[in-house]
């Protein structure tokens, strides 16, 4: 059985959005939670345009992973900027439960926990960060960050981790060419594609991609 690390901005309300997919793969996979560190403002509940505002709801706790807008503390990932805030910080924490809840076969992020994935993958293939050594990375609706600072990430040589990349065709957050825009960061990406919004599929159709996938590190 593979272990994967989730990513997301609040693990608790995550791990209750994927019990599906966790019933679909119960016999492959054990899925391991944390949240992102940052809290987000609850004002964004109801002006916040950004992934993490479908992907969460409008009164539990919300985090980010990072933030596009220093001064507001908010996130948008269309939202084009030349410096973040937060991002170090949530490197680090994913690196301290690699160490205290690792080892981990496998990291999995939804949104803006893919894109972090998609840069924790780019520093595990630049040999920058000993901490991660994940055999395999799946990213659903995830997108290449538009913020300067994090150009670095793509530039590097292509991410051979093997990735399966998730998103939807009617996704309004997280448009389904943003996602496409991250596959040539990643060597030989496979991709499932799927006809609905901005949501982690689970369907018994998608059973059959994600397995085989998974197969190969078993």
């Amino acid at each position: 059985t593979s272990r994967t690390r989730r990513k997301h901005t609040n693990g608790n309300s995550f791990r209750e959005k994927t019990g599906a997919l966790r019933k679909l793969l119960k016999k492959q996979v054990e899925l391991v939670y944390i949240s992102a560190p940052h809290q987000v403002p609850a004002i964004q509940n109801e002006t916040n345009q950004g992934p993490e505002k479908t992907a969460s709801g409008g009164d539990e706790d919300q985090r980010g992973w990072w933030f596009s807008d220093v001064q507001a503390r908010s996130f948008n990932a269309q939202q084009e900027c030349e410096s973040s805030l937060g991002l170090e910080e949530s490197i680090e924490t994913v690196k301290t439960a690699v160490k205290e809840l690792g080892p981990f076969d496998g990291i999995l992020g939804f949104s803006q926990g893919a894109a972090l994935v998609a840069m924790l993958c780019a520093l595990q293939e630049q040999k920058l960060e000993a901490d991660f050594n994940f055999r395999f990375a799946i990213l659903v609706a995830g997108f290449c960050s538009v913020c300067s600072q994090h150009r670095r990430f793509y530039e590097g040589p292509a991410i051979t981790i093997p990735s399966l990349h998730v998103f939807g065709q009617d996704d309004r957050v997280i448009p389904e060419e943003m996602s496409r825009d991250l596959l040539p960061a990643f060597d030989g990406a496979q991709i499932l594609v799927h006809p609905g919004g901005h949501f982690v599929p689970a369907a018994s159709s998608h059973r059959q991609t994600y397995q085989d996938f998974l197969k190969k590190f078993e």
